[in-house]
């Protein structure tokens, strides 16, 4: 079948031009097809693949995908969704919430706990709110919010560095064995010497979004967890989504890593050992959702900010922020973008986003094709032993772009300057 151009939302991609951005191989672009000219509707609405230009082989494709992974011991269950303009065209799961064949099976209704998807669903659209509020200048030094970090090393440390992961912090320490709440953690990360100078080379480190989420509370003057709330969760519906969540819904949440500092399985308490110190609510990890609530969430974002007649961010707003900042990383404005390698797997286009959490979530976007896949597993149970959650991923990630029908396929070249 003849592969055509996607239609992209009309706010979205006026903001999108503004952006820099890879550039795309050169040739011919087809037309958009019919079947995908209707806007997309206001919430996203069940429909079949072929009605959004994709391959109708797509359930049965991811369904074997899913099957082989549990049967390799990848994780006890398998949670997908994946949308294409609007249009929900598969959220289902497989296996179960343990490895126990009594536990419950997985669906779209089972609460994950995100990990360093945190950094993204919460933190960083915490500070993209407070940016738009006027509350927050990201080119600004981190000390002008937080007078804890004017210190000759890091004075020169802006809020953008935390954003893309440039701040020279890296953690040395496991704080929990030594510090328990919030503030012990922020002056401690504010003493400990830097690893490099500030801007000078993007590591990933679990401390720069510690930093950003204090910086957001005090702009705001609410606590992380109050604010997404009150701004982003409760005005998309998402109510499987929220940090410690209560004991209501522990037969819904399946467990994580097996502690015996912790007296058994990790079962509706943050696995992050620092975000557990800090008392649930961290802006590294600790938020708790569902496929159903994720994929609501990322359409925001491809719809340029609003869903279900609820405007949450501007277009550009999330044109700029997740488009890749330096030559040398992949790194966005809190979010990844695709690299040789990556989650992403080899086809999401150069303008796409997304991110990884540690448990074994994952979600990414792709403006190019109006493309939405979420990935929720719990990799981590009953061991972090378990490295087999990258080809699971990656071979996702392939099957669903390898089924889009009426968009080029192109696979990424290698780039030996992003660093991985």
């Amino acid at each position: 079948m003849t592969r055509t151009a996607p239609l992209r939302s009309a706010a979205l991609v006026a903001a999108l031009a503004g952006c820099a951005v890879a550039p795309q191989p050169a040739g011919p672009r087809p037309t958009a097809s019919a079947a995908v000219a209707a806007p997309p509707p206001p919430r996203l609405t069940p429909a079949s693949p072929a009605s959004v230009g994709m391959s109708d082989a797509l359930p049965g494709r991811l369904d074997s995908i899913a099957t082989a992974a549990i049967a390799d011991r990848v994780s006890p269950g398998v949670v997908i969704a994946v949308a294409r303009h609007g249009r929900l065209v598969l959220q289902r799961g497989w296996g179960r919430q343990e490895w126990t064949p009594s536990a419950a099976t997985a669906s779209d209704s089972t609460i994950y706990d995100m990990a360093s998807l945190t950094k993204v669903v919460a933190t960083t659209t915490a500070a993209m709110l407070m940016e738009e509020d006027g509350k927050l200048d990201i080119e600004r030094p981190v000390s002008a919010y937080l007078p804890e970090f004017a210190t000759p090393d890091k004075a020169a440390i802006t809020v953008r560095m935390l954003l893309v992961h440039a701040s020279g912090m890296k953690q040395f320490q496991n704080l929990w064995k030594e510090i328990k709440g919030r503030e012990a953690y922020l002056q401690r990360i504010a003493a400990h010497p830097l690893a490099a100078a500030p801007g000078e080379r993007v590591e990933y480190s679990d401390w720069s979004m510690i930093v950003l989420q204090a910086v957001v509370e005090r702009v705001s003057g609410k606590m992380l967890d109050t604010l997404l709330a009150e701004r982003v969760f409760g005005p998309l519906g998402m109510r499987d989504t929220g940090f410690n969540p209560p004991a209501s819904l522990r037969p819904r949440i399946a467990p994580t890593e097996v502690q015996a500092f912790r007296g058994g399985a990790v079962w509706g308490v943050v696995h992050d050992e620092n975000a557990w110190s800090m008392g649930g609510v961290s802006g590294n990890a600790g938020l708790f959702s569902s496929a159903r609530d994720l994929a609501v969430f990322t359409q925001m974002l491809l719809n340029g900010g609003e869903y279900g007649g609820v405007r949450i961010l501007r277009p550009e707003t999330i044109a700029r922020w997740t488009a890749r900042q330096r030559k040398d990383a992949s790194r966005a404005l809190g979010w990844d973008t695709p690299a040789p390698g990556s989650s992403a797997g080899r086809y999401f286009s150069a303008r796409s986003f997304g991110h990884t959490g540690f448990t074994g979530t994952s979600v990414w976007a792709d403006p190019e094709k109006q493309l939405v896949v979420v990935l929720l597993t719990n990799r981590v149970h009953p061991s972090r032993d378990n490295p087999r959650i990258g080809p699971f991923r990656r071979a996702v990630a392939d099957a669903v772009q390898s089924a889009v029908l009426d968009a080029p396929l192109r696979a990424w070249e290698r780039d030996s300057t992003v660093r991985r």
